[in-house]
């Protein structure tokens, strides 16, 4: 008979452990959810420190307004109010690299430049440089640096400080914030000008300083985010607004002519579509 071995959730007639604890006895009413959450992806049981860190990330992404996310939610209730999972799960598919997927792009973007070198800074001078010739390469190569801006915070993301202020409190600040951090400082030099470090980013950045799987950072951002959803659909509930969302819509659309597409040439001198006479 195959097995299947597992250290999360186990089932018998009269118990149920989850991490090697007694779900009943030694989880319930004693672990957060926050810890928990950490302990089942780590699988192993976080710090106090590293906790609450943890949490204020969880706090930071799980709302942010009217976003695609949150609206793509409420329509999808207003279409299918018997499918509750049906919409929470059309505003965690909206997740990806304009909104809550800068959590990801920035954990991964700072771990691959800190692997990158065979000695890491020991103080802020030295994290200077590296960001310094970080957000150079970045600009040489016509690529953004993830995390940095802001499309409503043009003055600085509110998040950023206080997530920074926790984690040096905890003492959880590595590598990764003290590259983000930098970068904050010192891309004025390359830019030209002053973006503000994206409250996502530090995220990012923070998540992969704790140890968290790289490739699970999206999945702590839809993990906040599904939290906020669920405000979304108890505020939709109470105070309707996804139908005049709708009707904006639908009773201002503009009748215009086909705009047919057409496709690129499969070679540059195939302008003729590949008819040659």
């Amino acid at each position: 008979m195959n097995e299947y071995p597992t250290a999360l959730g186990a089932s018998s007639r009269d118990s149920i452990t989850l991490l090697g604890q007694d779900l009943a006895r030694d989880v319930m009413g004693s672990v957060g959810f926050g810890e928990l959450a950490f302990w089942l992806a780590a699988q192993r049981r976080p710090s106090a420190g590293e906790t609450r860190v943890f949490e204020a990330v969880l706090a930071a992404l799980a709302d942010h307004g009217f976003t695609p996310t949150a609206i793509v939610t409420r329509l999808t209730y207003l279409s299918a109010p018997d499918s509750v999972q049906g919409a929470l799960a059309a505003g965690l598919l909206g997740g990806g690299s304009r909104f809550l997927g800068v959590t990801e792009d920035c954990g991964r973007f700072l771990h691959d430049v800190l692997t990158a070198q065979q000695t890491l800074p020991t103080d802020d001078a030295g994290w200077d440089d590296l960001a310094l010739e970080t957000v150079t390469a970045q600009r040489a190569a016509g690529r953004f640096v993830p995390g940095l801006g802001h499309h409503v915070h043009k003055d600085g993301d509110p998040r950023t400080p206080r997530l920074l202020e926790i984690a040096a409190e905890e003492g959880q600040v590595g590598p990764h914030l003290s590259l983000f951090a930098a970068i904050g400082r010192v891309h004025p030099q390359v830019l030209g000008r002053t973006l503000p470090l994206n409250g996502a980013g530090v995220c990012g950045a923070a998540l992969a300083d704790l140890g968290l799987p790289l490739e699970l950072l999206r999945g702590f951002a839809l993990l906040a985010r599904t939290a906020g959803l669920i405000g979304q659909l108890a505020e939709e509930l109470r105070h309707p607004v996804a139908n005049d969302v709708f009707l904006s819509v639908d009773l201002n659309n503009r009748s215009v002519a086909p705009d047919p597409y057409v496709p690129a040439p499969l070679h540059p001198d195939d302008a003729d579509g590949g008819r040659h006479g």
